[in-house]
């Protein structure tokens, strides 16, 4: 039954809202500065520290700017400390914007891959319409990283650095949505015609024409490059003719990144299982997107015993909640909106996934935790934002907002019991691309 909203109900609104001595105050003082500046809770202050008992020795961050290359940056995070303590080069960077042209090209072939495979069906489907929003996108997920470094290998920054369109991706990808949708329109009816060889060939010219969009507005990757740098103890290192595969066998030849896996927690999903993204895989042939959705202490364990052992940790999470740039605070109680207007806000971290108001946003790097006597305290976050956020780039996270908003960590299995690493290498249900971990 539709109810129709009345002028007498309005004006009950109204007087309620009059009746209440402090709303003027409170609306005054929200009007001036902003429903976030006015419920801001200074007391978080008090117990967040810029202090760590397990702490990786980082220095500079980087910064991805206006691109939604969040899971690349934070997968590379991973790997520049991992050269950076092998080496004794911490403030070694390596090339987003290299891997980023491969994903173009390797999700415009998945993409076309699916248009072929799934021509019968109308373009309202749902699974369709999903597939076909994806076009062009930016997001990813840590298999799409580690999947393209191991085909692609790495470069560091100097050997192709970042480009408008790097830095800036809005402009690129809509122009690559548009030419993927416009193409996948011909595939569907060369396919739907039983045209196989002609569907093949124009899916051949297509991906020819996106690699050359992609490399007019990145450049082109290098094929080979000299590897050139001065370590902390300042002694010089030059290696020539690399190629970044080579680079990346020879220099990280003790990581094995089939061995990690992503621990989720998703209250809206079956504990102690397996599930797979299909919808988001981007490189043939390589990693499919798995996550073993676990309890959230287990995320926690596992994170500080890595951390433990020197090694950071990829992180997805809904970094738009509860944040302060200035501060660099994320903690649950960061703005109290409840006492700003009056309501109870409240939604466990399961109500949020079903209703969309929680979401894998952002993926970060953890590389520092405080404990007391067993108890989490906070931990220290690496973000891709660069130096002007937070605490020259690094944010403060209490335990809190790690249990709320933080959805996966990325560890090596020999974190995990025994239980969890067979789950891990066993069958996974596969989730539809709309659903709440997409």
């Amino acid at each position: 039954m539709a109810n129709e909203l009345t002028l007498q109900e309005l004006e009950d609104f109204s007087r309620e809202f009059n009746a209440d001595p402090t709303s003027q105050v409170v609306a005054r003082a929200a009007k001036r500065s902003g429903v976030l500046e006015a419920s801001y809770n200074d007391a978080v202050s008090h117990r967040l520290t810029h202090v760590f008992s397990t702490e990786l020795d980082t220095d500079n961050v980087t910064n991805q700017l206006q691109s939604g290359r969040c899971w690349l940056f934070a997968t590379l995070n991973v790997l520049r400390h991992h050269f950076g303590k092998e080496y004794k080069v911490k403030n070694f960077t390596f090339s987003q914007a290299y891997n980023f042209f491969w994903d173009k090209v390797e999700r415009a072939n998945n993409f076309y891959n699916y248009v072929l495979e799934n021509a019968d069906k109308p373009l309202d489907d749902r699974e369709v319409k999903a597939y076909f929003d994806f076009a062009g996108h930016d997001g990813g997920q840590w298999h799409m990283a580690i999947s393209l470094v191991e085909k692609y290998g790495v470069v560091p920054t100097y050997a192709m650095p970042e480009t408008a369109n790097t830095n800036n991706t809005a402009a690129l990808a809509e122009a690559l949505a548009q030419k993927e949708k416009k193409d996948a329109l011909v595939l569907r009816k060369l396919a739907q015609a039983g045209d196989l060889e002609a569907a093949q060939k124009a899916r051949k010219k297509f991906l020819s024409e996106v690699y050359r969009m992609t490399a007019i507005a990145v450049g082109e990757p290098p094929k080979k490059f000299d590897l050139e740098y001065r370590d902390d103890d300042k002694k010089y290192h030059l290696e020539k003719n690399l190629t970044p595969v080579e680079f990346y066998n020879k220099y990280f030849k003790d990581v094995d990144l089939s061995d990690y896996v992503v621990l989720t927690n998703a209250p809206d999903h079956e504990y102690n299982k397996l599930f797979a993204l299909p919808s988001e895989d981007n490189v043939q042939g390589k990693y499919p997107i798995k996550l073993l959705n676990v309890p959230m202490e287990f995320l926690t364990s596992a994170a500080i015993a890595q951390l433990k052992d020197g090694e950071a940790v990829w992180f997805g999470n809904d970094v738009g909640k509860q944040k302060e740039n200035k501060t660099g605070f994320l903690a649950t109680d960061l703005y109290k909106l409840d006492d700003l207007f009056g309501v109870d806000l409240t939604m466990t971290k399961k109500e949020r996934l079903e209703t969309g108001m929680g979401e894998v946003s952002h993926a970060m790097t953890l590389v520092g935790v405080d404990e007391d006597n067993g108890e989490v305290r906070q931990w220290k976050v690496e973000n891709s934002w660069g130096e002007k956020v937070a605490k020259k780039g690094y944010y403060v996270m209490s335990q809190d907002w790690f249990e709320e908003y933080v959805y996966e960590v990325v560890v090596h299995k020999k974190y995990l019991t025994s239980e969890q690493q067979k789950l891990a290498e066993g069958p996974a249900q596969q989730l539809p691309a709309w659903d709440s971990l997409a």
